[in-house]
């Protein structure tokens, strides 16, 4: 059992300086997306000094490690994302952003620093691993298509059983572990629509076939209309958040272009939708002697939690942490590519806490006043290390 090996969390516990030292050189030095390659050396380079790793660039700016254990069993796969966002910080940190316009706003240095820490302590007890844990450092998941996806094509996951991550979370009071059976978070899709009208000066309306007056009637149809297609346990949100049509005040454009994103869970629901919009604004064009242009692009799809190693991942936090720092999360409207993973092998993904008691001191993530507090990256180690283990000691998962 678990048990067996000794003195875990002093072990976990005597890294943190170290793990706390590498989120910080990470949160001076961001990178965007695609963009890594310091990050992915630095990274590759810190695994190196640990020993008992086989390291690989799967991509450009990714990097895997394989523990590989003295004893056959299942693979399990960690992953923590490295990429930051096109933001100007505003923390005032003693380690605020080196590079302008670049920032770390959404806690991608602290999954990189904790994932490097549980390869640190799970690397100096390989003979207590059965089977093989893979961890994979992912680039890019703030951008579309996503590095996830990229790293599923080049084979990261051929052989594993079951992959696991963790996303710290800045407005939900620090060490409390958000668990969600099931889709976990949505798809996230986005659309563009350009209505082609023809445009006048605004004196003389009655010569132009106007495309803005149209546009709202179609956003505001659009909203209403989705809302009387889709059961509402669905969870379905179409929002438009933008419009662009003439500068000046006494023109009647020719064009009018809007779009937005649209989040969903259910696959089905996810492929009716463009067909949906796309029936009313023909419809509504056509009505108006006008045309239109539709554009429909798939991000990210359902981040699904499988219920088996979710249970796992529960028991785990309530063991380690107790049961009142473990509660069942609502979905999460917000997209993540960690579903590329989970797509193709049994997944679950956790949200950790590290923010404030007091609310008002948490600024959501890709905020440019964006903080974590760094005592949960200790919890975080902690979770990835006992997981891994509660795992290739658990009889059902192991292989005989």
């Amino acid at each position: 059992m678990i048990e067996n090996v000794a003195n875990l969390e002093d072990l976990v516990s005597s890294m943190n300086s170290q793990v706390i030292k590498w989120r910080r050189h990470l949160h001076e030095n961001p990178e965007l997306s695609f963009q890594e390659t310091q990050t992915a050396k630095f990274v590759y380079d810190t695994l190196e000094s640990f020993g008992n790793l086989e390291l690989s660039r799967p991509t450009k700016t990714s990097v895997m490690a394989r523990l590989i254990g003295s004893k056959k069993g299942n693979v399990l796969a960690l992953r923590a994302d490295m990429d930051a966002l096109p933001i100007q910080e505003e923390t005032n940190l003693p380690f605020s952003s080196k590079n302008s316009g670049v920032m770390h706003a959404c806690g991608h240095d602290g999954h990189t620093a904790m994932l490097l820490g549980a390869a640190k302590v799970l690397s100096t007890i390989k003979e207590h691993i059965s089977g093989e844990i893979r961890f994979i450092f992912q680039h890019a998941e703030e951008l579309i298509p996503g590095g996830a996806q990229e790293m599923v094509k080049a084979g990261v996951t051929e052989g594993v059983n079951a992959v696991i991550g963790l996303h710290l979370s800045s407005q939900t009071p620090l060490g409390r572990f958000g668990i969600i059976y099931g889709p976990a978070m949505a798809a996230a899709d986005t659309f563009n629509v350009l209505i082609k009208g023809k445009g006048g000066h605004a004196s003389r309306p009655q010569e132009a076939i106007d495309p803005v007056a149209i546009a709202v009637q179609l956003i505001n149809s659009i909203n209403q209309f989705i809302s009387r297609k889709v059961n509402p346990a669905q969870r379905v949100v179409l929002s438009v958040t933008q419009i662009q049509g003439s500068n000046a005040h006494n023109i009647i454009p020719d064009t009018v272009s809007f779009g937005g994103s649209i989040r969903t869970f259910d696959p089905e629901v996810r492929k009716q939708i463009p067909k949906w919009i796309e029936q009313h604004v023909k419809g509504l064009t056509e009505a108006n002697e006008c045309t239109y242009e539709l554009k429909h692009d798939y991000g990210y799809s359902s981040v699904v939690n499988e219920q088996k190693i979710t249970s796992l991942v529960e028991q785990t936090i309530i063991e380690e942490f107790g049961k009142e720092q473990c509660y069942h999360a609502e979905p999460v409207m917000g997209s993540e590519d960690f579903s590329a993973f989970s797509n193709v092998v049994p997944g679950c993904f956790v949200f950790l806490g590290a923010g404030s008691e007091n609310p008002i001191e948490n600024f959501p993530h890709h905020h440019p006043r964006f903080m974590i507090r760094e005592e949960a990256l200790e919890m975080g180690v902690l979770y990835y290390v006992k997981t891994a283990l509660n795992y290739h000691f658990a009889q059902e998962y192991v292989s005989q």
